[in-house]
C-alpha cells in the first residue's frame, strides 16, 4: 500500500484536540496556516515560557493510523486530530525515519522530519491511561514514543485527505529522532 494521509486536522487556539479538516495549506517556514502552532518560533506554551527564541521544530505534527488502531485494540477510541496532531498517515513507519528525511504531501507540500512527539498528561484527559499506551518499553529497557512525529515546512502548499505520501529525501547517514 502506498503512503497517503487518512485525516487532517488545524485549530487556531492552543486546544489539547485539533479540529478535522478536509484540507490543509502549509506555509513554508510556519507551519498550518492558521494553526496555534504555526510560527518560526516556538509556539507550544510550555515551551515558549521557558524559551521563547527558539526555532519552532513543531510546526507539523503527524501520527500513524496504525496507532490509533492499536489504542482501539486497547480500548480507547481516538479519531484523527484528537491527539493534537495535524496529519494522520496510513502505510508509513514514521518512527522509523530518519531525522532529516523529507516528506511530499500532496502535490507539493515538503516538510522534513525534526524529531519525535513527547507525549504529555494532557492526553490522559481524554481517557485515563490513554497516555501509557501511547508508550512502550524496548528490550534494552529504554523508552519508545510512540505519539507520532514532529515536522517542519520546507515548501508550503494545499494538502488534503487521501493525499499521497511521497518519500523525497533521506539523510545518508541515519539519525534516530529524539525528542523535540
Amino acid at each position: 500500500m502506498n503512503p497517503i494521509i487518512t485525516g487532517l486536522a488545524s485549530d487556531d487556539a492552543h486546544r489539547f484536540a485539533k479540529m478535522p479538516r478536509q484540507s490543509i495549506t502549509l506555509l513554508a517556514g510556519l507551519g498550518v496556516k492558521g494553526d496555534a502552532h504555526a510560527g518560526r518560533l516556538v509556539q507550544h506554551l510550555s515551551r515558549m515560557a521557558k524559551q521563547p527564541n527558539t526555532p519552532n521544530l513543531r510546526q507539523v505534527h503527524l501520527i500513524h493510523a496504525e496507532l490509533l488502531e492499536e489504542l482501539a485494540g486497547k480500548g480507547f477510541a481516538v479519531a484523527p486530530g484528537q491527539l493534537g496532531e495535524n496529519v494522520t498517515t496510513r502505510g508509513l513507519d514514521l518512527l522509523g525515519l530518519s531525522r532529516g528525511t523529507r516528506l511530499r504531501l500532496g502535490k507539493e507540500a515538503l516538510i522534513e522530519i525534526t524529531g519525535l512527539r513527547n507525549p504529555c498528561r494532557q492526553i490522559d484527559g481524554l481517557a485515563k491511561g490513554l497516555m501509557a499506551a501511547t508508550l512502550d518499553k524496548a528490550a534494552d529497557g529504554t523508552l519508545i514514543r510512540k505519539c507520532g512525529v514532529m515536522a517542519v515546512v520546507v515548501r508550503g502548499g494545499v494538502v488534503n485527505v487521501a493525499d499521497a505520501i511521497v518519500l523525497e529525501s533521506m539523510p545518508l547517514g541515519f539519525e534516530a529522532l529524539g525528542v523535540v
